[in-house]
């Protein structure tokens, strides 16, 4: 069992810095453990925002990644509504904004992404923010999202069940261009049409003002609500600030520590070597939260192992189910199997012959299958896959995969 020569401080009290402590005390780990955030909830969850606590299938406490007792339960100190202001590496302290310090041995900055905004516009990345946009959906609204990635998307599929009028605009020239397909951004875009969300593709905003949104052609677009889902920024300030090297995240090594070894980044603001993408990326989604808090914990009691974690992603929108395994961006080739006409399939995504990952549209066995065959190294060829009567699970199960 691990032993505890000092204190660890977790900055950001989101589900990466939440899942730290959680794994820390899962590993072993007996020291004194702090999470401090920003906001006045234990870490919760963010993709339901968009999803279920909108729509209203469920609260706050649904939200929460562990039972608020857990904290108190399994003696950490949780934090919140009182950030950290500065990192002090000299003297191991965090200072707070209430001007309280805390000593660290190991720091762990947890410390997530802003939404980029524009003026007039609402954001989708709190509570409070999800709060304050479905007071404004209490009656019939004309509903103007500016983007069309995942956030953009669910919020308008949620909208428009609830009966709003919704326009979606984005200024690429297809939805979810940085995420998925060609293929498979056609088909979430077609769903949206037949349930009456009005889409603009390559379409830019000149302005938002009150009741109108104005588009770079004039047109004029009346709106009593307009979400801007355009993407976010990492929280790096106070990395910056500390002096460890900041490149569109906190850049860390293979195990996620920064130029301090003693200092991690992990989560949606920390930029690492990628060996699956073979190049420098930043990811924003629960595994890679997940996945690299349990990779700092195993750092900081000792059982260091580089970060490998396989991404994943998923997206809810009508009764499409999007779940993608692995990083199909830098693709040549694509093979589509399954039921595309039914709303059934999946895209298999290949640079040359090798197999980077897999969109699945209602096919949640081709996602748990591709999910197993990545992870564990593993490929298939286009020919195979495009061949008749290729079933993806009996391809693994058939020994592609060693048990």
């Amino acid at each position: 069992m691990a032993a505890a020569s000092s204190s660890v401080v977790v900055v950001g009290a989101g589900q990466a810095g939440g899942q730290v402590a959680v794994s820390l005390r899962e590993q072993g780990y007996r020291g004194p453990i702090t999470v401090v955030g920003a906001e006045s909830v234990a870490p919760y969850q963010r993709p339901p925002l968009t999803k279920a606590y909108l729509a209203g299938r469920t609260d706050v406490e649904g939200l929460l990644t562990q039972k608020q007792s857990y904290y108190a339960d399994n003696d950490i100190d949780l934090v919140l509504d009182d950030p950290v202001a500065v990192v002090d590496r000299a003297a191991r302290v965090v200072v707070l904004s209430s001007g309280r310090t805390l000593e660290f041995g190991d720091l762990v900055l947890a410390t997530g992404a802003e939404p980029r905004t524009l003026p007039g516009t609402f954001s989708l990345r709190t509570i409070a923010d999800v709060d304050a946009v479905r007071a404004r959906l209490d009656g019939p609204s004309r509903v103007v999202v500016i983007g069309a990635g995942f956030i953009g998307l669910e919020f308008a599929a949620v909208a428009r069940e609830q009966g709003h009028d919704v326009t979606v605009v984005e200024a690429l020239p297809r939805a979810m261009a940085r995420a998925v397909t060609p293929f498979t951004s056609a088909h979430v875009v077609s769903a949206h049409e037949r349930s009456g969300v009005r889409i603009l593709l390559g379409t830019q905003v000149k302005s938002v003002r009150p009741d109108v949104v104005e588009l770079a052609d004039g047109t004029l677009l009346p709106a009593d609500l307009v979400v801007a889902g355009i993407g976010v920024v990492p929280n790096t300030e106070l990395a910056a600030g500390a002096g460890l090297t900041v490149d569109d995240g906190v850049v860390v090594d293979a195990h996620l520590r920064t130029d301090d070894p003693s200092i991690y980044a992990i989560g949606d603001c920390a930029r690492f070597s990628s060996p699956r993408a073979g190049r420098r990326i930043r990811l924003e989604s629960v595994q890679n939260a997940v996945d690299q808090a349990a990779c700092v914990a195993a750092s900081i009691t000792g059982s260091a192992e580089p970060y490998t974690g396989l991404p994943w992603f998923w997206s809810d929108q009508y009764a499409v189910r999007l779940q993608i395994a692995g990083l199909v961006d830098g693709h040549d080739r694509t093979v589509v199997t399954g039921d595309p006409d039914g709303g059934r399939f999946s895209v298999f995504c290949f640079r040359g012959d090798r197999l980077l990952g897999v969109e699945a549209v209602n096919k949640p066995a081709d996602y748990m299958m591709a999910r197993r065959l990545l992870s564990a190294g593993g490929t298939v060829s286009p020919d195979v896959v495009a061949a008749p009567g290729f079933d993806l699970r009996t391809y693994v199960q058939g020994g592609a995969v060693a048990a």
